[in-house]
């Protein structure tokens, strides 16, 4: 399903918000699982469609070469990685936009509970100069 860009950054704003929801409730320190279970809960009650560890076949010359679970797509227009570590790194990010590739779809929020004060970072599909 395509959205214009307007209802993306408002599905955007409404998912940022449903992630400080959580961790409002759940601060750091819990297993990633506790806060994937939880913010699926959270886009649920605000009527989100949500779907969790969605398969990514990773195909090349027509043979599946690897695969991967994408922690949450909402919408099947924003693929959410979620991570409880102390930081995010450059592998976290592109693991995103590996996934993002994959599964042919443009936005992605990384989302690090773990840390003292929350990470939320977008990442895209296609390169875009900021």
């Amino acid at each position: 399903m395509n959205m214009d860009s307007a209802n993306v950054e408002l599905l955007i704003k409404k998912i940022i918000q449903c992630i400080y929801n959580v961790r409002g409730v759940l601060p750091p320190g819990f297993l990633e699982k506790i806060y994937k279970n939880a913010l699926y809960i959270e886009l649920k009650e605000q009527g989100m469609p949500v779907e969790t560890e969605v398969p990514i076949n990773v195909v090349y010359k027509n043979h599946i070469v690897g695969s991967y679970k994408a922690d949450m797509i909402v919408n099947k227009n924003i693929i959410i990685e979620l991570k409880a570590t102390q930081h995010l790194t450059l592998d976290n990010e592109v693991q995103l936009v590996n996934y993002l590739t994959a599964l042919n779809i443009e936005n992605g929020l990384l989302v690090n509970f773990g840390s003292d004060k929350i990470e939320i970072k977008r990442k895209y599909k296609t390169y875009r100069k900021l």
